[in-house]
């Protein structure tokens, strides 16, 4: 059988290699692209210069189609999808172009002016192509109305200057364009009315103490009356603080408080007149259980007291009731309810439940709950029984049938050795949610008859569960059915509200009435609503679903709602009025001066102007800071730009934006949100952050090719947060529970590999690798050596391990300084047995290597390369101190110094809290002391250190002295420069490479003038032996320039033109660096010294390609 030919992918949809489709803003968009090959391609879809819709984007049909829905100008540009297999990849592209029907920015509002005022209508909307805005007057155009002297007209904005009444009209805006139009009625008003107050006179307000209020105080006037508040009669207007003066007139206070009461006056004014209206506040002490029931085990024939004891407001009248299994409790003559508890005379097993104390006024109230168990036999006889659920009741009957109500009696089942606590009873019915049961009542287990309260309009239908302290029975078999009659209901809906969905409507919702709450058929709802204005007009609808929507609203206000239950037999009581909020709008103005101050190097705190009230267009709900990663100060760092935002919810006006990336440009801008969306952008903000710390290296492999060295190789870290200026590597042997020294290796930034003398082929490694940037080091990478059984492993790559255990409690002193020398350290192991653990004697040992290679060339380049590297390292410190008296100690003082800086850091056992002095004398005794305030890791920066000077150092608890010989020494390096040498400055460089071209020279004019005489050939017979490859050349009369001593080997590789490859010369110009590879700055210069780095065994196999060119013979004589 033929194989399946594989094919490229093709295009089948659409045709071409770009496309182009037209799209109406708020609608949905569909790209397609339908593509075949074998095998069958893969589709991707990109944006050209952005991110596909983020939330808006759906892929269908296996990738084939791009789905974007309410589609906006912003999705506007060039989208393209790939398809690809093994075979190959095509690419077709669509340009999106997104027009728009008009649609409102600013939509013109009723407007109410005093004869002679000033005023404007303003209606802006926006589309693609841009609306043409017309003006009708009363239905007419304006251009044809009556001419209006007050009136003038400048585009999308009406201007009215001194109106005088009688100019009241009707005024339209007809924005349209090609794709469709908008039109808003506004009603211009000229009134000539003083201020009145619509609330009623000397209201009085009781609040809880710390609960929020409002005082209100409606108004109205025109001109719009200006209103105050005062307390009191006296003092300043009352805004700010713990009071917000809302626009509509009210008052409120976050948290009313003791010193708040008194009496408040609301003043509104206005150039006719003035109105005011008084409120007095009183704030109440709330009430609180102080001492409630709790939950007892008493035996049957007892007398329990169960607890409740209040604290309450004096002025108000306090009420105190007891529930049993949430019901109101009978007291009877067995039982006493006095001022603080409830007491129970001869206890019985029917007393056994959940008694709830309630205390209550009339504005709060507090509850506490509790159990009360009555043991009906000896404990350790119910102990000894095995226990099970109890058997179900059975033989229910329905007695004594009433309109509202009926007996319902059973037979118990056997308890199974654990008393029945409680008895259930559940109903179902048949009209509007027939199989469902609902839970009924609860009675105690003593009984086995109830009387049942019943619903109008209900085909109930019953059934018990009995309960014990196992669990719950098997449900009884129901009833019988009982059919109530019909009635009016009784309440009304619960859970009204009123919001909007669109900024010009208000979705009215409530909880609907279920089966025993409608009463009768055809249940339906009554919605009521108007303006929040006494004398607004009510508007009505009947609806049959829990859900209205008012159309036609204007932007945030609020409204007055109604929501009545109806039935056939009548309508239930007058209900509550709710007060609820047509739709927001998005908010017009975004904060101005946003100003931002850099706390650290991944944080920012942020101040604004906040926006004002009338542009927030609905609830304020948050200030948000978008903010993108713009790039990196390294050079060459690729970082995402992905946009964050921080949000600030209420209205604030500063902030702090965490967890950024250090050592990068960032850039910000900042939004007002509402209930709506976000508000326009405010301007960008640019700003760096500084250097950090590292983060660990990608990864550290751990490689032992025999019994002598491990290798180590790592990557540089996936975020160096700054300019690397070397690694940490600290290396411990260890065997079992015994423990070398361990060894500290300071190590230059382009350094990736390093190689460690093992002193022994049994113990095994930990290695602990850091980055550092002038800020200090970063985070670490643990990994151990394999064990002796894993040894044929050659390369391996860990993660990232959890932190080390505690330090180490012995009490030995060390103290060194980093060297610009290469240092070995012989690990010794010191073990103390004791009866208890092994205890283990660490000693640190800091030390500088440099890496260098045995090739007599260039012996010089390499010293020179060591002592500029470890000059430009910074100098590390340990030392571990004595123990106190008390048994706590200091150890591991750690100091990472820069060239005019130190990091100073060290562990302890003393209490938390414990403040520490720092205490450093410079060489000439110049001494300095630093209280540090007690915190987790215990740290301190030295600053304004001068360079190269030499540092003594104590760490000491304040209430202390610094011990004699306790001290640390550390030297601060020169100032701090880049590992950067331009070589291209350097004379020797410029006389090297003058003299290549001059032998570059010679050696063309010898090509010439050999060239020129010709050459004698050597022949050889084709038939009987193959050409050598000089033969050949000479055979085709091509010159060949050859020498005996520059010739190459047989078994060494060359190029397609007989030369030597240039990666296998140990003449590369990449093998005299420090990195291995990109060791050029941007001006072209060499980054790293000029010397060797190859390892030995590079070195052994390429010397058969050594000195294979002019250069190479250059190179030599260096």
């Amino acid at each position: 059988a033929r194989g399946i030919t594989e094919t490229t992918p093709s295009f089948m949809y659409p045709y071409g290699t770009s496309s182009s489709q037209m799209v109406l803003r708020g609608v949905d968009l569909l790209l397609e692209c339908i593509a075949s090959g074998v095998p069958a391609p893969d589709i991707m879809w990109y944006k050209k210069g952005g991110e596909l819709p983020v939330g808006k984007t759906k892929l269908e049909n296996f990738n084939k189609a791009l789905r974007i829905s309410n589609v906006s100008e912003e999705d506007s540009g060039e989208y393209f999808c790939l398809a690809s297999n093994k075979m190959g990849s095509i690419r077709h592209t669509i340009s999106v172009r997104v027009k728009a029907a008009p649609y409102w920015l600013d939509e013109p509002e009723n407007l109410i002016l005093a004869p002679g005022e000033d005023g404007r209508l303003v209606c802006r909307a926006n589309g693609n192509p841009k609306p043409t805005i017309q003006w009708l007057v009363n239905g007419e155009p304006i251009e044809a109305s009556a001419p209006n002297p007050s009136r003038e007209v400048a585009g999308d904005t009406i201007v009215f200057r001194d109106t005088q009444i009688g100019s009241s009209a009707v005024y339209q805006c007809n924005a349209s364009n090609e794709h469709g139009y908008l039109l808003a009625n506004a009603f211009v008003s000229v009134l000539d009315v003083p201020p009145r107050i619509l609330a009623p006179r000397n209201q009085l307000i009781k609040v809880i103490q710390n609960n929020r209020t409002r005082l209100d105080c409606p108004f109205f006037g025109s001109p719009i009356p200006t209103l105050r508040w005062f307390k009191n009669g006296q003092g300043n207007t009352l805004d700010g603080g713990n009071y917000k003066a809302h626009e509509n007139g009210s008052l409120e206070m976050l948290m009313a408080r003791k010193e708040d009461q008194g009496i408040y006056t609301c003043v509104a004014t206005n150039i006719l007149g003035k109105a005011e209206a008084q409120v007095r506040l009183e704030v109440k002490d709330p009430t609180r259980i102080v001492r409630g029931p709790e939950d007892q085990v008493v035996k049957r024939g007892t007398m329990p007291r169960l607890h409740c004891r209040v604290k309450h407001d004096p002025t108000l009248r306090l009420t105190v009731t007891w529930l049993k299994d949430d019901a109101p409790l009978y007291l009877g003559n067995r039982m006493k309810k006095e001022d603080d508890g409830l007491t129970i005379f001869g206890v019985a097993e029917r007393d056994q439940g959940d008694y709830t104390c309630v205390a209550s006024t009339e504005l709060d109230k507090d509850s506490a709950k509790a159990y009360l168990t009555v043991l009906a036999v000896p404990a350790n006889r119910l102990r000894d029984l095995p226990k099970e659920r109890p058997d179900r009741p059975r033989d229910l009957e329905l007695s004594d049938l009433q309109e509202r109500s009926v007996q319902l009696t059973w037979i118990p089942g056997d308890d199974n050795n654990s008393p029945i606590t409680d008895y259930i009873v559940q109903f179902e019915e048949d009209r509007f949610q027939p199989g469902v049961w609902h839970n009924h009542s609860r009675y105690p287990g003593s009984v086995n008859s109830a009387l049942l309260s019943l619903s109008p309009y209900v085909n109930y239908q019953f059934r018990v569960i009995a309960v014990n302290d196992v669990g719950s029975s098997v449900p009884s078999l129901p009833s019988e059915r009982y059919q109530t009659n019909g009635a009016r209901p009784e309440i009304n809906p619960t859970g009204v509200q009123g919001a909007g969905t669109q900024k010009n409507n208000m979705e009215i919702t409530w909880t609907p009435l279920n089966a025993t709450q409608a009463y009768g058929p055809n249940l339906r709802y009554i919605v009521r609503w108007r303006r929040r204005d006494p004398r607004g007009s009510w508007y009505n609808e009947t609806v049959k679903t829990p859900r209205h929507v008012v159309w036609n609203t204007p932007i945030y206000v609020p409204y007055e709602i109604k929501v009545q239950a109806e039935n056939d037999f009548g309508r239930a009581p007058e209900p509550d009025t709710y007060i609820g909020y047509s739709g927001e709008d998005y908010p017009k103005a975004a904060p101005t001066d946003i100003r931002i101050r850099v706390l650290n190097s991944t944080a920012i705190a942020l101040t604004w102007t906040r926006v004002h009230l009338d542009t927030i267009q609905g609830q304020l709900k948050e200030y948000r800071a978008y903010f993108w990663r713009d790039s990196s100060l390294l050079k060459n760092l690729w970082v995402s730009k992905k946009r964050q935002y921080v949000s600030f919810p209420g209205d604030r006006n500063r902030g702090i934006v965490s967890r950024l990336f250090p050592y990068s440009n960032y850039k910000l801008e900042m939004v007002v949100t509402n209930g709506r969306g976000d508000g326009p952008r405010s301007e960008v903000k640019e700003f760096p952050t500084p250097e950090g710390v590292p983060s660990s290296p990608r990864y550290l492999r751990i490689r032992q090719p025999n019994l002598e060295i491990i290798n180590l190789e790592w990557d540089h870290p996936e975020h160096p947060n700054g300019v690397l200026t070397g690694y940490s590597l600290r290396y411990q042997p260890f065997n079992g529970t015994k423990t070398g020294r361990t060894v500290v290796e300071n190590l230059s930034p382009n350094q990736t590999r390093f190689t460690v003398q093992r002193t022994d082929p049994i113990s095994r490694y930990r290695f602990v690798l850091r980055a550092r940037t002038q800020v200090g080091e970063g985070e670490a990478l643990v990994e151990e050596s394999p064990a002796l059984l894993n040894e044929d492993i050659q390369s391996q790559c860990f993660p990232l391990p959890a932190a080390t255990g505690p330090p180490p409690t012995a009490v030995e002193l060390s103290s060194t300084t980093a060297t610009p020398t290469t240092t070995t350290t012989d690990t010794t192991t010191t073990t103390t047995d004791t009866t208890t653990a092994p205890t283990t004697t660490d000693t640190t040992t800091t030390t500088t290597t440099t890496t260098t290679t045995t090739t007599t060339t260039t012996t010089a380049a390499t010293t020179a390369g060591s002592t500029t590297a470890a000059s430009e390292r910074a100098p590390a410190a340990t030392t571990k101190h004595e123990l106190a008296t008390n048994g706590s100690s200091i150890w591991d003082i750690r100091a990472m110094a820069n060239s005019n800086w130190a990091n100073i850091t060290w562990s302890h056992n003393y209490s938390a809290g414990t403040d520490f002095v720092v205490k450093y004398i410079t060489s000439n005794n110049t001494e300095r002391s630093i209280p540090v305030k007690a915190q987790t890791p215990s740290s301190v920066q030295l600053a304004d250190l001068t360079p190269g000077m030499m540092y003594k150092l104590w760490v000491f608890p304040i209430w202390s002295s610094p011990s004699e010989h306790s001290y640390i020494t550390f030297t601060t390096s020169s100032a701090y420069t880049k590992n950067q040498v331009d070589i291209a400055t350097q004379g020797w460089f410029i006389g090297l490479m003058c003299a290549i071209a001059l032998l570059v020279l010679i050696l063309l004019i010898v090509c010439f003038i050999k060239r020129s005489r010709g050459g004698k050939y050597p022949v050889r017979d084709n038939k009987d032996e193959h050409l050598n490859p000089e033969d050949k050349n000479v055979e085709d009369g091509s010159f060949d320039y050859s020498d005996e001593d520059n010739k190459p080997l047989p078994n060494s590789q060359t190029s397609l033109d007989g030369t030597i490859k240039q990666q296998e010369s140990d003449d590369s110009l990449v093998d005299y660096g420090e990195g291995g590879e990109g060791q050029f700055n941007e001006d072209g210069s060499f980054i790293g010294q000029y010397t060797v780095k190859k390892d030995k065994e590079e070195t052994e196999g390429n010397e058969s390609s050594e000195a294979t060119s002019p250069v190479n013979a250059i190179y030599s004589l260096a």
